[in-house]
């Protein structure tokens, strides 16, 4: 699908701002995955080229931060926000950790599927590194256990 924009906008001639810079070399650089319809559940993360061991690729360019709500306080939100957090949030008995671009953006490493072969972990940083060479086309795996240290049990 393309979207269309405005012929005056087409017209400017194109300035190569610092912002433009940086989002041509994280284009070129750090994209490596797209979401598609997972053989093993639901919605998974797929490679749209190779990716090398030690690669990060789900680098984002934004505030990746969290900010720690209480149980009570996601309890005072809507009960369908309050579904998506419990859903695609990380949480323990005392807090949920909620991104601070909110839930509109998407962030594909909530995509990630479970499997005791994964080929890519979190680091202590928050950041995911690939563990080996990914093909194209090749869906991303994460161990859950390893990465969230507790048993997942999959019906």
């Amino acid at each position: 699908m393309h979207h269309a924009f405005s012929r005056a906008a087409a017209e400017e001639a194109p300035v190569m701002t610092t912002h433009k810079k940086k989002l041509l070399q994280h284009l070129n650089e750090e994209v490596y995955c797209r979401l598609g319809a997972s053989p093993i559940n639901g919605v998974g993360v797929f490679a749209i080229r190779p990716i090398p061991k030690g690669i990060k690729p789900l680098r984002v360019d934004v505030d990746t931060g969290h900010e720690l709500l209480t149980h009570e306080e996601v309890e005072t939100l809507p009960k369908g926000v309050q579904d998506q957090i419990y859903k695609f949030c990380y949480y323990d008995e005392d807090h949920v950790q909620v991104p601070r671009i909110g839930l509109n953006a998407v962030r594909l490493g909530v995509y990630l599927n479970h499997s005791k072969k994964p080929n890519v972990q979190y680091e202590e940083d928050g950041e995911l590194v690939s563990l080996r060479a990914i093909k194209t086309g090749e869906e991303l795996f994460l161990d859950y256990d390893e990465n969230f240290g507790d048993t997942h049990i999959f019906d």
